[in-house]
């Protein structure tokens, strides 16, 4: 089988859960298809930021790369459906896109889409004027309905699909992600540990948030979260600080303004983007981790960070239940004194905290790459020769 898989997301270089996504799954699935062939559409017409040499050791992996200016490509793909990028590679039985983009293929080539959440629809007050426009033009709707088949990383987002766009049940199949085993509780002897602790210039004790920082994340409620915190238990919480990781995007202005205007602003320590191979380290470091966000079709850190042992608390909304099951402590993210209880509980009680972390790490052993890939695989065999 010849398959194209759209890599356009990748060639930004962003680390968000949409990469993470696309290569982790990627490699997966070309482990699991040995004997079919993946052709890869990239279109940059500067250089590449993306580091695609985790193809390099898969024989049945190109590329495919045009150099069309981006504006001009979607405008075409948008106005003229045109060209066909199943044609642009040489052609293919089936065409995948791990995330929504402009697309054209032909008539007689399936197409399969991964849609991640519908958070676009429901909070589009988040997103940025340009983002909106975007996702206008795209048309998520017209995709879905276009494609032979609809992947969702979770039943939340599937039922979310035929409840906002009366997607039909049965084109729809919910796949989980999985969790990257680099994510595991490390030793407290490792040196590395010590390394991003002092490379991250980090507290001994410290709630801890990774994610993109933007409105939808939550994140001013997680800073009046931690206030509450210091003010309400006086001295038995004052050595802890909040540390914040994670690329900016877009409107985050409101979020500085709340860490600026904090009475324990000296407390609160923002990282900005932290390489993937810290992450692990960062987690591990954490006396607690935080992930308040109002919507999310998966939600990988509160994940991540349970793999390595952390207490995490996250929110009662979307995907993320579905996600953590019983492995973290649930909160209402409108709620902002439900972050405080929650934070107080974990750090005045260390047999629960403990027992939370444990619960969390059970709950990880669901979650795996090499599971999402099969399912994945026996998915295209069914869409490719269905009728």
């Amino acid at each position: 089988m010849r398959i194209g898989i759209d890599m356009r997301a990748l060639v930004a270089g962003r680390s968000s859960g949409v990469e993470t996504y696309t290569v982790h799954f990627l490699t997966e699935l070309f482990k699991e298809c040995p004997d079919d062939q993946f052709i890869l559409f990239v279109n940059a017409y500067h250089n590449m930021r993306a580091d695609f040499a985790w193809i390099r050791p898969f024989r049945n992996v190109r590329i495919v790369r045009t150099r069309i200016p981006n504006k001009l490509l979607n405008l075409s793909l948008w106005y003229l459906k045109w060209p066909k990028l199943d044609k642009l590679i040489g052609g293919v039985d089936l065409f995948f896109m791990p995330n929504i983009n402009f697309c054209a293929v032909s008539r007689k080539t399936r197409l399969v889409v991964t849609v991640h959440d519908l958070s676009f629809v429901h909070y589009a007050h988040t997103f940025s004027l340009k983002r909106r426009l975007w996702h206008f033009f795209v048309n998520p709707r017209a995709l879905v309905r276009a494609a032979d088949h609809v992947i969702t990383v979770s039943d939340a987002t599937r039922n979310d699909l035929i409840q906002t766009y009366h997607c039909p049940p049965k084109k729809i199949t919910t796949i989980h992600s999985g969790i990257d085993q680099c994510y595991r509780v490390l030793s407290r002897n490792d040196l590395q540990l010590v390394k991003i602790k002092e490379k991250y210039a980090l507290p001994y004790r410290f709630i801890f948030f990774l994610g993109t920082v933007e409105p939808r994340k939550n994140i001013d409620g997680l800073v009046y979260a931690y206030n509450a915190l210091r003010q309400h238990y006086g001295d038995a919480h004052d050595d802890v600080a909040l540390v914040i990781a994670g690329s900016s995007g877009w409107k985050d202005d409101v979020i500085r303004r709340a860490i600026k205007t904090s009475p324990y602003a000296k407390d609160i320590h923002v990282l900005g983007f932290v390489a993937e191979e810290d992450k692990p380290f960062l987690y591990n470091l954490a006396t607690v981790f935080v992930y308040p966000s109002f919507f999310e079709g998966f939600g990988f850190p509160p994940l991540e960070a349970m793999a390595c042992g952390v207490p995490t608390i996250t929110s009662n909304v979307s995907s993320l239940p579905e996600v953590v099951g019983n492995g973290a402590l649930i909160i209402d993210p409108d709620r902002p004194e439900e972050i405080t209880y929650a934070l107080h509980g974990i750090l005045s009680d260390r047999d629960f905290a403990q027992t939370l972390a444990a619960r969390g790490r059970a709950r990880c052993a669901v979650f795996s790459w090499h599971t999402a890939a099969r399912q994945f695989r026996a998915l295209l065999n069914e869409v490719v020769n269905k009728d």
